[in-house]
């Protein structure tokens, strides 16, 4: 499964959805795959808290591992960021007008990726809940909760 050519076809499904460079923004996750990591779902938006700020677009890659998020900066280098299953807490989806917002809880920081077209929101809820909560259960943190 090429991430660009899913990140294509979730902007054509939510055209909405304030997206650009999605190109170079997905070649980023793609770098970063691990030998045997299947990517299952795809989608993009600005990796920020601001409705109004459309300059930090980034592809959300969800795998059989974790959560990758990928962007290439504007003139040189580029920002990885990986949500391992143990890390992950809860996802909360919020709506408004046009655009809803998907706040990622994590351990340590929490992850927003807004400007998202409102009609994505249940099928971007639905896959990063069932993909991390199977990743969760096979992957425990603690030898006491196997």
């Amino acid at each position: 499964m090429s991430i660009y050519t899913e990140a294509k076809k979730f902007k054509k499904k939510y055209p909405l959805t304030v997206a650009w460079r999605l190109k170079a923004n997905s070649e980023i996750v793609e770098k970063h795959l691990n030998p045997g990591e299947v990517v299952k779902y795809v989608f993009a938006g600005q990796k920020n808290a601001k409705f109004y700020d459309f300059f930090s677009t980034g592809v959300v890659a969800i795998t059989n591992q974790r959560i990758l998020i990928g962007r290439k900066r504007i003139c040189f280098g580029y920002a990885l960021d990986s949500v391992m299953p143990y890390m992950y807490n809860d996802i909360n989806i919020r709506t408004r007008i046009i655009w809803g917002k998907v706040i990622v809880d994590t351990v340590k920081e929490v992850i927003v990726f807004s400007n998202i077209d409102k009609a994505a929101m249940e099928e971007v809820e639905t896959n990063i809940s069932k993909n991390m909560m199977e990743l969760k259960r096979k992957y425990p943190r603690d030898k006491d909760e196997k």
